[in-house]
């Protein structure tokens, strides 16, 4: 069977293989999925991305696939491992960790200021695939940003390093690492005016550095031997997509409940209201990720949170032995009940914890409100991808929820008029690398799979 495009998501424990026909025309077409165990633990990610392609022809029933090209997304080989460095935490630190979470980084350390011993001892331990380094508005303060980039020179890891910062100081940095080992990009300020964000072009070359590496890391080294096609994080896949989506149905927010995290994207610029009270500036598209909500590897910190008893009391359901027989994938009555209540606290907290809130301060008998965080009060369209709320049977009643749960009114919730999609295909991550070549299909194929 002949097919124009598959898309590889090369995950730490699946890779998943998305078939798509006719990418060229006016109808698009999502053919088919196949997957199989990843293999870069056993030193070659070949084996798994064709036992995938294999899955996938026993799947269409055909004895062969041929394909014109593949692209891939990627959070296997320990995904994208960052560090983020920059001036004031508020401010230009704060606007680093943005641009990296948004291209789809797992951000393991960000530090404000001048880099302490114990932070050259932990990014050595944490031995990160990409370095970002930021640091004073443009013409604004220097000694920072040249500091840390000396450290990091010193420290002599042999990997990409970005510079984000004060554009005074490009020469500079380009003379440390001129003699180093490093990869160095040097890219637009993140924060170039106070209260200004440029986080898009770091997030870019950002992603770029992540193909460079994950083509040399162990086991994905033989990638470009299978792969013709770009490779970008998988989370920061979701997010292209998103983005993608933004500009034909405006603000939304897509939620990503895995086994071992909770990813929220939301694109949306707010509203004026909130954004005349906003005590520092929010990016049109922002990421977070809640690496203690999952419904599998953190199902225990979930069911801290919500309470065994609670549980137990809601359900009528033997939580203990449920927790002790706990699988990847539900198949029982009782472990879909179980896993879907997990999912609904997954959300809710996941979300509370990416939208904004009012706050209110008071002075000598006055009282203002200001507000911090991402406004998500003009939400048009929740949409639900990942496992759980791609496939279980009340994924709709679940993100329902979110709009009840802003009880104080403090919380820059959506409201009940959001709008529920299902990435019922479950291609989103596939169809954000493919919109790097291929927009316009990419678009019509997100479209389908979301019905609208």
């Amino acid at each position: 069977m002949n097919i124009d495009v598959l898309v590889a998501e090369i995950g730490s424990t699946t890779t998943v293989i998305n078939a798509f026909s006719d990418i060229d025309s006016e109808n698009p077409k999502f053919i088919g999925q196949g997957q199989a165990p990843t293999t870069v633990l056993e030193g070659d990610v070949r084996i798994g991305l064709n036992n995938a392609i294999d899955n996938l022809a026993k799947n269409l029933n055909v004895d062969k696939i041929n394909y014109k090209e593949m692209l891939a997304t990627s959070s296997a080989a320990g995904g994208l491992k960052m560090t983020v460095h920059g001036l004031v935490y508020d401010m230009t630190a704060r606007a680093a960790k943005e641009a990296a979470l948004g291209a789809g980084a797992i951000i393991h350390k960000v530090t404000a200021g001048r880099l302490k011993r114990t932070d050259i001892n932990k990014i050595k331990k944490i031995n990160p695939n990409i370095i970002l380094i930021a640091g004073g508005v443009d013409y604004g303060e220097r000694d920072t940003a040249i500091y840390n980039a000396e450290v990091i020179a010193d420290m002599n890891l042999n990997i990409p390093v970005i510079y984000a910062g004060n554009i005074e100081n490009r020469e500079e940095i380009n003379l440390i690492f001129e003699e180093t080992n490093y990869k160095l990009y040097i890219v637009d300020n993140v924060y170039p005016k106070i209260d200004v964000l440029n986080i898009e072009p770091t997030r870019k070359v950002i992603q770029d550095a992540f193909e460079e590496h994950i083509t040399h890391a162990p086991g994905m080294h033989y990638v470009r031997d299978i792969v013709n096609g770009p490779i970008i994080p998988t989370p920061g896949a979701v997010m292209e997509c998103a983005k993608l989506l933004y500009e034909e149905i405006k603000d939304l927010m897509v939620i990503d409940v895995g086994g071992a995290t909770t990813d929220i994207h939301s694109v949306t610029e707010g509203s004026e209201q909130i954004n005349r009270i906003l005590i520092s500036p929010e990016p049109l598209a922002k990421r977070t990720v809640e690496g203690d909500l999952g419904v599998y590897v953190n199902m225990k910190n979930v069911v801290d949170l919500i309470g065994i008893e609670k549980i137990k009391n809601e359900l009528d359901l033997d939580v203990e032995r449920l927790m002790k027989n706990h699988k990847p994938i539900p198949k029982t009555q009782e472990e879909i009940k179980f896993v879907e209540r997990l999912t609904k606290e997954a959300v809710i907290k996941a979300v509370e914890r990416h939208a904004g809130k009012i706050r209110n301060l008071y002075g000598t008998g006055t009282k203002t409100s200001v507000a911090e965080g991402k406004d998500l009060t003009e939400i048009k369209y929740i949409i639900g991808t990942g496992g759980a709320l791609t496939r279980l049977p009340n994924r709709v009643e679940i993100m329902k929820e979110i709009a009840k749960h802003n009880k104080s009114g403090t919380l820059l919730f959506p409201t009940k008029e959001a709008k529920i999609l299902v990435d019922n295909d479950y291609i989103m991550a596939s169809l954000g690398v493919l919109s790097k070549k291929y927009k316009k299909a990419a678009l019509k194929l997100a479209k389908q799979s979301l019905k609208i």
